[in-house]
């Protein structure tokens, strides 16, 4: 049976001389190289989500594949996708490396230049191990097509548009509906879903900031576990503290989530730092919510660029929300589509604060009444989105018969992994 060897490599010489050396090695099928570590985890989810048979033995990780850096990304396939056999392609062979690359979860290192010896010695041993595992696990390899959680983030094209309480009413819709669901604020300086759940808690996101190794225990004590069944991560009560969540850690803690929950919900706020970047990045579901004004509207067009232009998400793998929708508004969702270059999501949020006022002044916004229109337009994008198992305990979802309310076809954005069962 051929070694499938899927080359993660962002240097397009690298990418020849790598190739080159692996179409040579015998029983290798090398697969169409990816050039980025986004391209590389949803190559592999891709493959997970119809069967762990389907998915390579080894994948070869260059050091200098981006944006995430080569070690978090090596930790992040391990976790995901355990049959897969991860080798590090490195100029560095130090003893120092070595062993992070294996605490990382590489199965093995290869120096630079590459050796054809080394290379070949190094992918069957790789190999090997990986068809060990699949042939242990059996019939039940099944369990890892699911490779985790679903991870949505939920952004605010600019401040005020509602993207807390999109947040927490999709995640209040999952964790109804069956799923386990946690909710992340990463508004790390203003986030206010504590106040929207009436929560007081003194751990918080950056509690687990400077944490190597997230345990079930060390996660246990920095989630609090609200009413509503939901599991709460909040942003740190002292703004400044944002400060400790880096990049890097906020990819760490969303993996570590991702293992532990069927429905991983962020809250990333309007302002764009680098937990918030890493969120959206690694992302399955990218939200961002506006309102139909034309400033609004245009902060949304300004944030899809960046995002954009940082290689952070492209706009066709966005989702746009219109919240405070109203039917006479000169600004349609579908304009709104052709504006941003986005998908848009087909259940706009309706305006009627006087609905949200008391449950909101009350920090109580898990006790909305369900008969409230905006509420069960939320539930409803909860469902749209794949988050809700209908008929389990959730308001069914609202669905607008396949057209957004402006004229054109409604588009949920790109998925980066299958739907929740």
């Amino acid at each position: 049976m051929p070694i499938r060897i899927l080359p993660a490599v962002g240097d397009a010489d690298a990418v020849r001389s790598l190739v080159s050396l692996l179409s040579q090695l015998p029983d290798a099928e090398p697969l169409p190289p990816v050039v980025d570590s986004t391209g590389l985890v949803d190559t592999l989810a891709r493959s997970a989500a119809e069967s762990v048979d389907e998915l390579p033995e080894v994948v070869v990780v260059h050091e200098r594949i981006g944006p995430v850096p080569a070690l978090e990304l090596i930790r992040e396939v391990a976790l995901r996708f355990p049959a897969v056999g991860v080798v590090l392609v490195t100029t560095d062979t130090s003893p120092g490396l070595f062993a992070a690359a294996m605490d990382s979860g590489a199965r093995g290192l290869v120096g630079l230049p590459l050796s054809y010896e080394e290379l070949a010695g190094r992918v069957q041993a790789v190999a090997q191990w990986s068809t060990g595992v699949r042939r242990h696990l059996g019939h039940g390899a099944d369990v890892f097509a699911g490779v985790g959680g679903t991870v949505v983030t939920v952004s605010g094209a600019k401040g005020g548009t509602g993207a807390t309480l999109v947040a927490v009413q999709i995640a209040l819709a999952a964790q109804a509906s069956g799923h386990s669901t946690a909710l992340v604020d990463l508004d790390l300086q203003t986030g206010d879903v504590a106040s929207y759940l009436d929560v007081q808690f003194r751990r918080s996101v950056a509690d687990l900031a400077a944490v190597d190794d997230i345990s079930p225990r060390v996660m246990a004590e920095a989630v609090f576990r609200h009413d509503s069944g939901l599991a709460l991560l909040l942003a740190p009560a002292e703004g400044e503290r944002g400060e400790e969540v880096t990049d890097r850690a906020a990819r760490q803690i969303l993996s570590a989530l991702r293992s532990r929950y069927e429905v991983v919900i962020v809250d990333c706020g309007a302002q764009l730092g680098g937990a918030g970047a890493a969120a959206v990045e690694t992302a399955d579901l990218a939200l961002l919510v506006t309102t139909p004004d034309v400033v609004a509207v245009r902060a949304a067009k300004r944030t899809v660029r960046m995002w954009d232009r940082l290689q952070i998400r492209k706009a066709e793998e966005t989702t746009v929300v219109v919240n405070r929708y109203t039917r006479g508004t000169e600004i349609q969702p579908a304009l709104i589509g052709r504006i941003t270059g986005t998908a848009m999501a087909g259940t706009p949020i309706p305006a009627n604060f006087k609905e949200l006022q008391g449950a909101v002044d009350a920090g109580r916004m898990h006790e909305l009444d369900s008969r409230s229109t905006v509420k069960q337009a939320l539930w409803g994008l909860a469902g749209e989105l794949g988050l809700v198992r209908t008929g389990e305990g959730a308001p069914p979802p609202r669905r607008s018969g396949g057209r957004a309310r402006g004229g054109e076809r409604a588009a949920v954005g790109f998925r980066r992994r299958r739907e929740l069962p």
